[in-house]
């Protein structure tokens, strides 16, 4: 498959790394460890900032400490994409990387054809549900390395909801290039709708080892085996 574009945007969970490794790693590395985290670092001005947003978002008293952390608790087991946890997560997650303790898991063929994608000049982007700090935090200390000089920027859902087209059109806006010239790599079907509403070109990574069934209406492949990217 060859797709001709200017950018490439991943999506990291089941495209660029296993959904195993976030969900059965990082997801409990985290949620093991906020409870000391909070105790140990509740008065720095960042997290006590998160922590009375989280308040705020759940309707609970600011000052009361431990039902903030069972707001948490039960975000983090539903999995919700909130500003706050993945703030809070982003920070546990950063001491675990930097100890040597996590080490991202990433697809070998997607760090390949990422390493093709910039040989031919095509500028990649991150767009996750994670944020940026947390993202940046994956690729500096990946199995294969640090990644991060392969990408020119990262975006979060401080920009938008990834299944709202808006934030499709504003992270094209941020880049400086119409959505046509955007190729977005996503399992996520909802999210693929949204980029192909906003004129985005859409390829779905519909990995068996992730579930993921491939969806009809968008390109789909198991792998980036055969995947190029042309300017």
């Amino acid at each position: 498959m060859h797709v001709q574009a200017q950018v490439a945007l991943f999506d990291i969970e089941g495209t660029i790394g296993s959904i195993a490794f976030v969900h059965d790693v990082l997801f409990p590395y985290a949620r093991e460890r906020i409870d000391a985290f909070v105790r140990d670092r509740r008065d720095e001005p960042r997290v006590r900032s998160l922590l009375d947003a989280t308040a705020r978002d759940s309707g609970v008293d600011v000052h009361d400490l431990p039902a903030i952390v069972r707001v948490l608790h039960e975000w983090s087991d539903a999995d919700y994409k909130i500003g706050p946890l993945k703030e809070l997560q982003g920070m546990i997650w950063k001491a675990g990387f930097e100890s040597g303790t996590l080490k991202a898991e990433l697809y070998e063929d997607a760090v390949d054809a990422m390493r093709r994608y910039r040989l031919t000049g095509v500028r990649l982007y991150v767009y996750s549900s994670g944020s940026v700090e947390a993202q940046q935090l994956l690729f500096g200390h990946s199995i294969f390395g640090d990644l991060r000089p392969l990408f020119g920027g990262y975006f979060d859902t401080a920009i938008g909801r990834k299944r709202d087209p808006s934030s499709y059109r504003r992270i094209a806006e941020a880049i400086g290039i119409a959505p046509a010239g955007v190729v977005f790599f996503s399992d996520h079907v909802a999210e693929l709708d949204a980029a192909r509403e906003a004129d985005m070109q859409t390829v779905q990574l519909a990995r068996p080892q992730d579930g993921v069934v491939a969806a009809k209406h968008h390109p789909a492949t198991e792998s980036f085996e055969g995947i190029e990217v042309l300017r």
